[in-house]
């Protein structure tokens, strides 16, 4: 099979032709049709995420039918469409899993990072951790809810925790970063009635144009400060400057959700600003739970999701154009000839 394979962070990604992999027990194998590009996948590839199985195929948003199962899977699962999120592992036995906190497993394997993933025509994954995915969305609009989608709902439960917060006075979001998830989270968050301020790199009318087409009410640059307080912000750009400006911005009570895996240091800020019962929190990873959430939530809505379709052997193109910011919505990898999937009723 063709796959995208990262020998050594920092270098592109090879083209290379490996033996098909087989399903072990517990296992399925997966025909990929789609895999999503994720900023994560940039901060493995860049050297920022440091413990890659070496050598590494990336890809954690993948979109694929079931070709094979291993011993002791059902074999309902044969020729069903799946999909593969981030969590791919967990034990099942430590202090987080038995509380309901997967997302936080001691000993938790993720897809891309230590299990080979989806930039590639097959992939294995533990069949415990592969979701069904809402009927009437193609392969490659479906992609981007695998980690963009799920990620940002995360998020946005993580900073809406007070229902006091979603008053008919309230419900004001900062979203720092207009990417993939962005564009995700804010159809979320207009479909539960907030409101929406968008906050990109300074200048960059494009990105700002595009969060007012997805319901913001305002769109600056990170130079520029809200019109209004915010009752709730989350940060999905890995700029870690963005925490200080992203508090003054709130609302006494706010919560400050970092929604990113990777994000450069935090400068020095007052207290003053953190003062006022202001929270500041990381969304780590996700669950099983929020994947069967939110898939069964998008097609209500519904999330429409914004893709550019790059073929497999592109996949160093489509990270060269999500890190240089030259993207609105998601990148997403297909192994189909004419780059277009099915749309799967």
């Amino acid at each position: 099979m063709r796959a995208m394979v990262l020998t050594t962070p920092g270098i592109p990604l090879e083209l290379q032709e490996l033996p098909m992999p087989k399903a072990g027990p517990g296992q399925v194998l997966i025909k990929v049709d789609a895999c999503a590009v994720c900023r994560t996948d940039l901060h493995v590839v860049d050297g920022e995420l440091q413990e890659p199985k070496l050598p590494l195929i990336p890809g954690h948003e993948i979109v694929g039918s079931v070709v094979e199962i291993g011993p002791g899977v059902d074999n309902s699962l044969l020729g069903t469409r799946v999909g593969v999120p981030w969590l791919g592992y967990t034990c099942g036995r430590c202090r987080y899993c038995l509380s309901n906190r997967e997302n936080l497993c001691d000993h938790a394997l993720f897809t891309g990072y230590q299990i080979d993933g989806g930039y590639a025509e097959y992939t294995v994954a533990d069949h415990r951790f592969c979701f069904p995915l809402p009927a009437g969305y193609p392969d490659v609009q479906a992609a981007p809810l695998l980690c963009a989608g799920l990620i940002g709902y995360r998020s946005l439960v993580m900073a809406f925790t007070s229902p006091d917060l979603l008053s008919e006075t309230a419900g004001r979001l900062g979203i720092y970063g207009f990417g993939a998830a962005a564009h995700i989270v804010a159809q979320v968050a207009r479909h539960r009635g907030i409101r929406i301020f968008a906050i990109t790199r300074a200048g960059d009318s494009k990105a700002q144009q595009f969060a007012r087409s997805l319901g913001a009410e305002w769109a600056g640059g990170a130079d520029e400060t809200p019109p209004v307080p915010l009752d709730a912000a989350i940060i999905f750009a890995p700029a870690g400057e963005l925490v200080p400006a992203a508090l003054r911005a709130l609302a006494k009570g706010g919560v400050l959700v970092c929604g990113g895996i990777h994000m450069s240091d935090i400068p020095a800020f007052p207290y003053d600003i953190l003062w006022g019962e202001r929270i500041v929190r990381s969304v780590a990873n996700l669950t099983r739970r929020d994947g069967t959430e939110f898939l069964a939530l998008a097609p209500q809505i519904p999330v429409k999701t914004q893709v550019h379709l790059y073929p497999l052997e592109d996949a160093n193109r489509a990270l060269a154009d999500l890190r240089e910011g030259r993207l609105e919505g998601a990148a997403v990898l297909t192994t189909t000839p004419d780059g277009i999937s099915r749309k799967r009723k």
